[in-house]
């Protein structure tokens, strides 16, 4: 990962500094080992040391052990204390929930206050948990070697762990939620709720038992589906409450900040200001390609394709397997049509599209 001086200077973060703004930063960097902390006015990265993960559980300021959620929850009380009524502010955070904790197996810790929370419910299945569906994929992936199937082993390989481990997972959840909504109220006994735009996405989806599956490292629906929204109180009402189906990407974050502080994006920035595709300003994206090349096979067999607004492609890369899913009709991926006759034509269109979009990318 480039992290020299001049890359990061055509950072979102880099650039709002130098129109004037204010910079936070709270949690989980994550990118590189040695991220620009001296960039930020306010820095608490919850990272321990070389560990890819922050843990849940640390020791806090008062000597007492303290829930990574909680953490950053204080911390964001903290930044706003400072310098929620100096200027401009840019303030990104990122948690660690609801992330699982790695380990033999993984496991979902929460904050103890929420360990009665949906006790009483019964969470429903995903339809493609029918044993069925983890058949039906090749051999070479249905094997225990494959993470995604031990994980999924050790958090949802019974109906008891499966109801035990989906319900942690969404408490966790619902801690990220009352910290935004401390976050909220803060932000309103400041008086600056209406000046203040919030963006609120995830890195990645994840499978819950999905596909007989646990993690994100594969090209279906539930990994690579990311949920967000952006309030921003200066929107016409007709965008403001706009649940869009466009298709947009991680890489139209930082363009779409940029321009809603009405600081020019830098010409090689790749992505696009997600507003100005709302108001028709500039063409939807019809597709995006999709990469995972990390470990191979057995543990995560490589992966590619390219996803269109109907269609998805995918090739496990190292086996010249294919998927071709209607994901229009077959939300669920049920159906691989990569060998009905009748979308041989539209598997042919994808190959080719897949190839322009990697070179496109290069």
């Amino acid at each position: 990962m480039d992290m020299s001086p001049a890359t990061i200077a055509q950072t979102y973060p880099a650039l709002l500094k130098k129109a004037g703004y204010t910079l936070g930063f709270i949690g989980k960097f994550g990118v590189g080992k040695k991220p620009p902390a001296s960039l930020f006015d306010f820095w608490v990265n919850s990272e321990a040391g070389e560990k890819p993960q922050p843990d849940y559980i640390t020791v806090g300021r008062n000597g007492k052990e303290i829930h990574d959620t909680d953490t950053i929850g204080h911390a964001i009380q903290d930044f706003l204390d400072q310098y929620g009524n100096g200027g401009p502010f840019c303030l990104s955070v990122s948690f660690k929930a609801p992330h699982e904790q790695d380990g033999d197996p993984p496991k979902y810790i929460i904050q103890p206050r929420y360990k009665d929370l949906y006790i009483h419910d019964t969470i429903p299945m995903p339809v493609t948990a029918n044993p069925k569906y983890w058949n039906q994929l090749p051999d070479f992936f249905r094997t225990e070697s494959n993470f995604g199937r031990s994980r999924w082993r050790g958090l949802f390989g019974s109906p008891e762990l499966y109801q035990e481990n989906v319900k942690n997972y969404y408490r966790l959840i619902t801690g990220v939620d009352d910290v935004i909504g401390e976050m909220v109220q803060k932000l309103a006994k400041l008086g600056v709720t209406k000046n203040t735009i919030i963006i609120c996405m995830g890195d990645n989806g994840i499978f819950l038992g999905e596909h007989g599956l646990e993690g994100k490292w594969y090209g279906y629906e539930e990994p690579i589906r990311v949920p967000m929204f952006i309030y921003d109180p200066n929107l016409p009402d007709k965008i403001a409450q706009y649940r869009p189906s466009q298709i947009a990407l991680n890489i139209d974050i930082a363009p779409t900040i940029l321009s809603m502080a009405g600081v020019p994006v830098p010409q090689g920035m790749q992505g696009i200001n997600l507003v100005d595709m709302l108001e028709n300003k500039i063409p939807e994206r019809q597709d995006f390609v999709y990469q995972h090349y990390f470990s191979g096979s057995p543990h995560i067999p490589k992966e590619e394709g390219v996803v269109t607004q109907r269609f998805k492609y995918m090739i496990f890369i190292e086996h010249h397997y294919e998927e071709l899913y209607d994901i229009k009709n077959d939300p669920h991926e049920t159906t691989n049509l990569a060998a009905d006759p009748m979308y041989a034509s539209t598997l042919k269109s994808l190959r080719k599209r897949l190839t322009a979009l990697k070179k496109s990318i290069i």
